[in-house]
């Protein structure tokens, strides 16, 4: 008997000389006895750069993953914004057929949330498979958050990655405020600065004015967005009535640049969240900072750029420090978070499976606001 096929998409990491989406058929995988076969609606686009490792995460002295966006980039697709990072870990989807082992135990309970038919994004755990099918596994439950009707899976997929990992920025960041803040005057304040180009950065605005909201934190937390020639996350963020705007515009002289920020942030931050992907903007966010201040930055920056920084921060007592991708407990909490409104997810753009040759080419030519996002089924 011919066992059932579904569609997969391959997505290479662009080259100007040769195709980089692929698609073919491949069997539908079983659901493991544990586990269950869900069937992708969403899944976030962007691609899978070849020279991309694993390896533990670290602060000062350390990495992380490999791979990002300056290291082993081409002309081709220099334009891709930072949420390319995340090659088809962003899976909304349904639960399409239960493992035999939980079967029983999930239909012993009313309306169970992992029942067929129910709507989930999936955790990106480690060795989780590429969402670029129409069906892929998870081999535990517990790797699964259950989505609520009114949250569309469009904006559900966008979750747990780039949000996910700016969500625990921002608990990073916050660790260090309580510090700060416990160590100062209550009249002095903590400054944070947010840099970035595209969907992790407006996720970051978005998550950090959500956070710091609370009485304690409302006056006595500044944040400031630094924007890496985007017009979009200008206009974004300007809608966010607690953010402040700085432009850091290549074509300026970069000491121009950095007094411009200062000016902006009321003097020099405390703390960086720095999501861009050069050693440029590295520095300049050092340049910026306080002396026993911290950036944080992605554990993928963090194994490429902390070698080359390790000296200068050793002698201004700063400090550059990893950032995990998040937990499956922050994943569940941003789900509650979209679904309430009590943060406004950023744009995307939803585009069929069929489409991502053509999307993969706007990708590269930075001319989609926000997420882009694949459509592998017609389902709400």
């Amino acid at each position: 008997m011919n066992k059932v096929v579904c569609r997969q998409v391959s997505i290479e990491s662009p080259a100007a000389s040769r195709d980089c989406v692929f698609s073919f058929e491949v069997p539908v995988p079983d659901a493991p006895p544990r586990g269950a076969l869900i069937r992708v609606v969403c899944a976030g686009a962007c691609y899978r750069m070849r020279s991309r490792t694993r390896s533990a995460s670290s602060t000062e002295e350390g990495g992380a993953a490999g791979g990002g966006l300056e290291g082993g980039c081409s002309e081709a697709h220099h334009g891709v914004r930072d949420g390319a990072l995340f090659p088809g870990y962003e899976v909304a989807g349904v639960v399409d057929k239960l493992g035999s082992e939980v079967m029983e135990e999930v239909s012993a309970v009313a309306d169970h949330q992992f029942a067929v038919g129910k709507r989930v994004v999936i955790y990106p755990y480690d060795g989780i498979p590429h969402g670029y099918a129409e069906y892929i596994v998870v081999p535990s439950l517990s790797y699964l958050v259950s989505v609520p009707d009114n949250l569309p899976l469009g904006v559900a997929a966008m979750l747990p990655t780039g949000a996910l990992l700016a969500k625990n920025a921002v608990i990073t960041a916050h660790q260090h405020v309580v510090e700060l803040l416990e160590s100062r005057a209550a009249d002095k304040m903590v400054r944070i600065l947010i840099v970035g180009t595209g969907g992790l950065a407006l996720w970051a605005i978005r998550i950090a004015e959500h956070h710091f909201k609370t009485p304690e934190h409302r006056d006595r937390v500044k944040i400031t967005v630094a924007a890496l020639k985007n017009e979009g996350l200008v206009l974004a963020a300007a809608a966010l009535k607690s953010v402040n705007i700085v432009q850091w515009n290549e074509d300026v002289y970069e000491k121009q640049l950095i007094e411009r920020t200062k000016d902006a942030c009321s003097g020099l931050v405390d703390i960086v969240i720095d999501f861009g992907t050069t050693s440029r903007s590295l520095h300049r966010s050092l340049q910026c900072l306080n002396s026993g201040g911290v950036v944080l930055v992605s554990e993928e920056v963090a194994e490429r750029l902390l070698p080359k920084f390790s000296r200068l921060i050793a002698e201004t007592n700063k400090k550059i420090e990893a950032v995990a991708p998040g937990s499956i407990e922050q994943l569940q909490q941003l789900v509650e978070y979209v679904a309430a409104g009590d943060i406004i997810p950023p744009p995307h753009t939803e585009f069929s499976a069929d489409e991502a040759p053509r999307v993969v080419q706007k990708l590269c030519q930075s001319e989609i606001p926000g997420r882009a996002i694949l459509r592998f089924h017609d389902i709400q």
